[in-house]
């Protein structure tokens, strides 16, 4: 067996070395003094086995291409505020002299607002909806290609090092679970026993993604409540930042109910999993890592894919709203864009899931549970110095069992996708997933070495099915990028209005053209703002973020022209942006090979020396045949002489030492 140098810890010597080889992975590799060395993944490998030891390097790979990332995002990060105050449209909006008085936000608690308020919010999206944002989604495309083909030829170098070449996966049958004494015979599972499993599998998930769309809801639901509450408010502080604390409060109660949730479905999938009794080890990971993965990417990412592609979409118009639950408006985004919200709801969330779970889950909690531990083994200070002379396996019993590397895969799994996924949104997403990884290596690696029971040793000569899905994260990638640049950004709207609409082909107008007309004497009765007349003169008309038509055409609030012409270039950017994108990234496939250079020549070398040598061993059976059949024609035998018998014994045992 690969592993059985692990397996046989019972000796004195297999103690002192495992407690050797701890303390040299601790001093080259647990230690934050280390943190900027390459980690000596073949120490990890003969220590821990070539499964964590592929953990290791994939996420050293993944952490190594994310310094370019991060520093061409950190320079698009720059280049928004270095021309925040050349643009034009966050000028215009800032510019006190346009007087622009918008409708309410709310129904009868709102009141009408000026557009120049929005000033703030307006100069902040510029930050993360520039034109270089569209350039960095285009880079982060290639570079996930980039990364999965350099993971590729670094884990065959590996593959290549650590003798796996020729290495196959023998899959162990998973034994069922049984309970009472009916362990005597083996019971074969049909199709028809499974089904009841499978059909609780799929409801049981059905479940459980409904009510992570429930949560959300209810969170929005929450959001729409709290902004009316707040614009009732008669406290001047609560009324000052309503749109800040109403984003930044539903974006943190996100965060909770992700974080909890996250537990809940790591456990039930596990529970799913058992209960379809798959036949091999290698199978049961495989179905426990793709529950795993659905459950909590949709819990991850339902409210990024709200603010990304529904808020403000479902809205209706003044006089017209779309209405939930009774009476709740449905909300609207800022002025600027539902853009910013995005970019707040994916740093909190990609923040505070790595603080919080990294600093409580994986510190934390193993240290109570060891603390816990100790006090049920019931170690008094006279058994101490017993304890203290026992040998290193029985020192180990009280350090935490080791529960498989899928947790780690399962987090960085979840940070590609926010790296990735909403890239165009938050390009300061791979720094921040840089500065964690480079803690985390170092975390997990105390971790292996100091809090847990050390695992028994698997081979293994891939990643497994963590690899597809990566692959088909980055695939995911580029359409979502192109639908955010398209329609959550307003990256088209400027575009079309500089080329088809400016008189003067700059952006000069551009604010007025996106702002549609309301009569306030066409609001639904019961809807008007109860207190209208803080702004010292009656409303007549009001302004609001669309493009209808006015109140004063032949078809008054219907969609105009203008929408169905931005409508068709964001289709046809999403067509080009994705078909451009999805065509460099197989370009870049299909140029950098598989293969390193120097291994397959390695390769090939190696298996010239082995048809060499294969030449040869025939060669020489063929002519060990050869002489013996020469020794039996030269020999005469004699009718009284009974020793024909022993050239030929000879002849067979000199061609079966040949061979």
């Amino acid at each position: 067996s690969p592993s059985n140098s692990h397996l046989s810890l019972g000796t004195h010597s297999k103690n002192m070395y495992m407690h050797g080889g701890a303390v040299l992975l601790y001093e080259q590799w647990a230690s934050y003094s280390v943190f900027y060395k390459y980690q000596p993944i073949g120490l990890i490998r003969s220590y821990f086995g070539e499964k964590v030891g592929l953990y290791f390097a994939w996420l050293g790979v993944y952490t190594q291409m994310l310094i370019p990332a991060a520093i061409i995002g950190v320079i698009v990060f720059l280049y928004g505020c270095a021309t925040v105050d050349d643009n034009i449209p966050s000028m215009e909006i800032c510019d006190p002299r346009n007087n622009i008085t918008m409708c309410p936000l709310c129904d009868r608690a709102c009141s009408y607002w000026k557009l120049v308020t929005a000033c703030g919010t307006a100069r902040a999206s510029h930050l993360f909806d520039n034109p270089a944002t569209v350039f960095f989604s285009i880079f982060m495309a290639l570079w996930a290609v980039l990364f999965m083909e350099h993971w590729k030829r670094r884990q065959m170098r590996l593959n290549y090092v650590w003798d796996l070449m020729g290495f196959g996966e023998e899959e162990e049958v998973r034994e069922p679970q049984r309970s009472g004494s009916d362990t005597s015979d083996k019971v074969k599972l049909t199709c028809t026993d499974r089904l009841p499993a499978y059909l609780t599998s799929v409801v049981m998930m059905g479940f459980m993604i409904s009510v992570t769309f429930a949560i959300v809801f209810g969170v929005i639901l929450y959001r729409i409540s709290i902004k009316a509450a707040l614009h009732i408010s008669t406290y001047p502080a609560a009324r000052s930042n309503i749109r800040a604390t109403v984003k930044t409060t539903a974006a943190i109660i996100n965060l909770i109910v992700i974080i909890i949730l996250d537990e809940i479905y790591a456990a039930i999938a596990r529970w799913l999993t058992i209960l379809e009794v798959p036949k091999t080890d290698k199978s049961f990971e495989e179905r426990l890592i793709f529950k795993t993965f659905i459950l909590k990417f949709v819990n991850a990412f339902t409210p990024i894919v709200y603010l990304a592609f529904f808020r403000g979409r479902l809205v209706g118009r003044p006089g017209n709203y779309l209405y939930v639950v009774g009476s709740y408006r449905m909300e609207e985004c800022a002025h600027a864009g539902c853009l910013m919200e995005l970019c707040i709801q994916l740093c909190i969330t990609m923040l505070g899931k790595q603080l919080i779970q990294n600093n409580l889950f994986e510190i934390g909690i193993p240290k109570l549970k060891k603390l816990l531990r100790k006090r049920k083994s019931e170690v008094t200070s006279l058994q101490e110095e017993e304890v203290k002379i026992l040998k290193r396996y029985e020192k180990d019993h009280f350090l935490g069992p080791f529960a498989g590397i899928n947790p780690e895969y399962m987090e960085m799994i979840i940070q590609f996708g926010m790296v990735t996924l909403f890239v165009a949104s938050f390009p300061l997403a791979p720094l921040f997933a840089l500065l964690n990884n480079i803690i985390e290596i170092r975390l997990d690696a105390k971790k292996f070495v100091m809090e847990l029971r050390r695992p028994i040793a698997a081979k293994a000569k891939d990643i497994g099915i963590w690899y597809n899905l990566l692959r088909g994260l980055s695939k995911v990638a580029v359409i979502v990028n192109a639908f955010v640049i398209a329609f959550t950004s307003d990256f088209i709207p400027r575009l079309v209005y500089q080329y088809a609409y400016s008189p003067d082909s700059t952006m000069h107008g551009f604010v007025n053209h996106t702002l549609s007309y309301f009569n306030v004497s066409d609001f639904q009765k019961g809807t008007a703002p109860l207190e209208p007349m803080h702004l010292h003169y009656k409303v007549q008309i009001c302004r609001y973020k669309d493009y209808r038509e006015p109140p004063w055409s032949s078809t008054p609030y219907d969609l105009s022209k203008e929408f169905w012409a931005i409508l068709a270039v964001r289709l046809a950017f999403v067509i080009v942006f994705q078909n451009v994108v999805m065509l460099m990234s197989d370009f870049v496939d299909w140029l950098i090979p598989d293969i390193p250079k120097d291994i397959s020549l390695q390769i090939h070398k190696e298996k010239i020396l082995m048809v060499e040598l294969f030449m040869k061993e025939e060669q020489g059976k063929r002519l060990a045949v050869q002489d013996n059949h020469n020794q039996e024609t030269c020999t005469i035998p004699s009718s009284d002489d009974q020793s024909p018998s022993r050239p030929r014994s000879h002849s067979v045992i000199h061609s079966k030492a040949s061979w």
